[in-house]
């Protein structure tokens, strides 16, 4: 055979597969058919869910548990809280990806995951969850040396230190165990639970809402911020971003929600362990602390930085690789 030829057909067999596989991922995003504006939807998703579980959700535990929260029963509390990641936020998700786009599989991504992959994730989060850890450490002292040379600022820390008071209690009640069957109880209603509801709303329904209409990075980035302002803690708001950007983009590239649902129950099955090791010293405190420690945290997280971004560059190369081949 002609070289020339034989070139001219491997080019030709290169642009098929080329547009082959771009035929089938628009085909896949206009199968979806979204009787509404993607982005519509997703800003539906982002504050419908917000209004039913905070607003809604909170109506109905002050009903149940009247105003005294913290000397409510704590596994009643735990299965109202489970309850309502459900009703609230689960439900929903699946309900509008029904209503809007009438494929609820490729919204919310419910494809297989391949363990390789799940496994290169996983490396990640367990780099990331530390990294963000030290973070914090320097973060909040860098905020408590502001607040003492700034009224406004330190104003603004009094705030921020009753709410992270608030969330701490709420979580210090929801995690102390005493049994082996509490502590299983503890795993569901912290970890698993929130994984699956959570991860099914935001990076589901919400962040495929947007990809739709704009660029991913862009999805992932606004989907990440959300999902960091969802959860009312204010030290914890950059690190809680961070993840959820970590989990966007790791649904993203390996186009299956059961990846990311992995990695979030990992992340908060960490924090539990660590809870259970440590107690109520949380790590994501406002508390001032020794210079030589802070320089530690700092020399820490950037190590741990610079072994995330290799992490973040083998994923990136894999599925480039996977994507030629």
């Amino acid at each position: 055979m002609n070289p020339e030829n034989q070139n001219s057909g491997n080019k030709s067999e290169d642009n098929n597969n080329e547009y082959n596989n771009l035929r089938r991922y628009n085909n896949s995003n206009n199968a979806l058919n979204p009787i509404i504006s993607p982005v519509v939807a997703g800003f539906i998703g982002l504050f419908g869910g917000f209004f039913l579980y905070q607003i809604v959700g909170g109506i109905l535990t002050l009903i149940v548990f009247g105003l005294d929260i913290e000397n409510a029963p704590v596994n009643g509390f735990r299965l109202m809280t489970m309850a309502g990641q459900i009703l609230f936020i689960l439900s929903p998700a699946l309900l509008f990806s029904k209503w809007f786009y009438k494929d609820v599989t490729n919204v919310i991504r419910f494809k297989p995951a391949v363990w390789k992959e799940i496994g290169l994730f996983v490396i990640g989060i367990i780099i990331l969850t530390p990294m963000l850890e030290n973070f914090v450490v320097v973060q909040n002292f860098l905020f408590e040396k502001l607040a003492s040379s700034s009224p406004a600022i330190n104003s603004a820390k009094e705030f921020f230190d009753s709410l992270n008071d608030k969330v701490e209690s709420t979580y210090s009640n929801l995690l102390t165990i005493h049994s082996l069957p509490e502590g299983f109880l503890v795993v569901l209603v912290v970890a698993a639970v929130p994984a699956v509801c959570e991860e099914v709303m935001f990076r589901g329904f919400i962040q495929k809402s947007f990809e739709l209409r704009i660029k991913p990075i862009w999805a992932i980035l606004i989907t990440g911020v959300f999902f960091g302002c969802y959860h009312f803690n204010p030290y914890g708001l950059i690190p809680l971003i961070a993840l959820g950007v970590y989990f966007g983009f790791a649904v993203y590239m390996s186009d299956s929600i059961f990846v990311s649902i992995a990695l979030h129950f990992l992340n908060n099955f960490f924090a539990i362990m660590v809870f259970f090791y440590i107690g109520k010293e949380n790590i994501i405190s406002s508390t001032d602390s020794d210079p030589q420690d802070i320089m530690a945290s700092f020399r820490a997280f950037l190590f741990l930085a610079i072994l995330f971004s290799l992490v973040l560059y083998v994923i990136i190369n894999y599925y480039k690789k996977k994507r030629n081949s």
